[in-house]
């Protein structure tokens, strides 16, 4: 098939991933908000939102990718042009979205008194404290939003959502600098009005969002007079196997970064800080893979609804194919500024800091060059995900994402990142191990299952 075939799909493809992409970074912009303005109270605020925010985002990332079943279900929908499937498929999805944050602010309020055991300062925990309560509390309404917005991308409506994300930071940044720092007259709150502000923002992303939705005609009969509370047993389990799956296979992800930066910590401060600084630069390029992951899982969802699984396969390829090329150049980028982006972070011509600083950018630097070498496998694994989600497999993959991240990985990241190995280099070079494992497994599953619905077909 000649390339044109696959080209020719990538104008629809990014108009699709780009308003995901923008809103994947707006959350990724609202932490980034929080951890600028709190580290000019000090170095004990900041290391108290990072702990506290090391729990969330854990829950934060099960919740997440709990809600990515109802994507693919409300595309399949959409295309059958079923609207009775659909609005069940997102009622369903809304409830037990909403019963998981609710239980995630749970544990994570059951959780609190392991900051006590985890060898942490009692300054810093005393502060993550009250921060942890409010930023768990804003779990509640953040999932239930990720409910909305996978409806909302399942009919294809992917701009709304960008919309509401862009809303929550502008509130996010006004109430964090009146909060924070006590300005216009409003108490001044230090870390805690970060939460404030982080708290309000994510309500208001999920009212704005469900008013958007409710004055758009293809979407305002599926989030009005929702009866949530009338079930089907047989939806209720189809959703939360979908779902289970799929927030074990971000968790497992998710985790083994975490335990990246659990590892960089035994190395020391610096290591540890040049790990931060690979991390941030390397998530937000990831934003983009995640974009066309979700375009995948929209798209493939959609063919799969009208069984055609040829053409289901030529669009999975041609996002496979433009995500390869983002990798290439991000990759091609981390080469040529490898040296260069680690000296933002870090103040050159502060001459107390400037040995720590030297050592922080020369490590930095070198992470960069392992984060080139794992984006085009990073960015395959991610979008042959959603591509299996697309056609709703889901039990297989999360099997491949744990034995290629905690069997094949994060075993590689212990033994070489230790001081006397390889150091910090030794525990990307698991990272990389683990993301080119899952995006070889995960593609050849795909292969094989597409291949298996074109023949079982003909």
């Amino acid at each position: 098939m000649i390339l044109s075939q696959y080209t020719k799909e990538f104008k629809y493809n990014l108009k699709l991933a780009s308003p995901v992409m923008l809103g994947m970074l707006g959350h990724t912009f609202v932490s980034l908000v929080d951890n600028v303005m709190v580290g000019q109270l000090g170095s004990a605020e900041l290391a108290a939102v990072s702990l506290g925010n090391s729990f969330v985002f854990i829950a934060m990332s099960i919740g997440i990718g709990f809600s990515t079943a109802i994507t693919p279900l409300v595309a399949e929908a959409d295309s059958e042009k079923n609207f009775e499937k659909g609005k069940s498929s997102f009622k369903h999805g809304l409830f037990l979205c909403t019963i998981l944050s609710l239980l995630l602010f749970g544990m994570l309020l059951l959780a609190k008194p392991l900051m006590y055991i985890m060898d942490q300062p009692g300054e810093v925990v005393e502060l993550a404290i009250p921060y942890l309560d409010l930023v768990g509390l804003s779990l509640v309404p953040l999932i239930i939003f990720q409910a909305f917005k996978q409806f909302s991308d399942g009919l294809s409506l992917t701009k709304y959502p960008m919309y509401a994300t862009i809303l929550a930071n502008i509130i996010n940044i006004v109430l964090n600098y009146l909060l924070i720092f006590g300005k216009l007259g409003f108490p001044q709150m230090g870390i805690v009005g970060a939460a404030v502000g982080t708290l309000v923002s994510r309500f208001a992303m999920l009212a704005f969002l469900w008013w958007l939705l409710r004055g758009r005609d293809k979407s305002k009969a599926y989030v009005t007079n929702i009866k949530i509370l009338m079930l089907q047993s047989s939806m209720v389990k189809k959703v939360f196997n979908l779902g289970f799956s799929s927030a074990m296979q971000m968790f497992f992800e998710v985790a083994i970064f975490t335990a990246a930066i659990w590892l960089s910590g035994t190395l020391g401060k610096n290591p540890q800080a040049a790990n931060q600084i690979a991390l941030n630069l390397s998530s937000m390029t990831f934003m983009v893979a995640t974009g066309l992951s979700v375009a995948a899982m929209i798209r493939v969802g959609n063919q799969k609804g009208l069984q055609n699984f040829t053409e289901l396969r030529r669009i999975a390829k041609s996002i496979f194919l433009v995500g390869f090329v983002f990798a290439v150049i991000f990759a091609l980028t981390f080469l040529a500024l490898h040296q260069l982006l680690p000296k933002i972070y870090v103040n050159l011509n502060d001459p107390v800091n400037a040995i720590d600083n030297a050592e922080v950018v020369s490590i930095a630097a070198t992470l960069l060059i392992a984060a080139a070498v794992f984006q085009i496998s990073d960015s395959l694994q991610v979008i042959a995900l959603g591509a299996l989600r697309g056609i709703q497999d889901v039990k297989i993959p999360t099997i491949i994402t744990f034995i290629s991240y905690w069997m094949i990985g994060f075993p590689i990241s212990y033994y070489f990142g230790k001081e006397e190995a390889l150091g910090s280099l030794g525990i990307w070079l698991g990272l990389i191990a683990g993301l080119t494992s899952a995006a070889i497994l995960l593609y050849i599953r795909f292969n094989y299952l597409t291949k298996k619905l074109i023949l079982n077909k003909d």
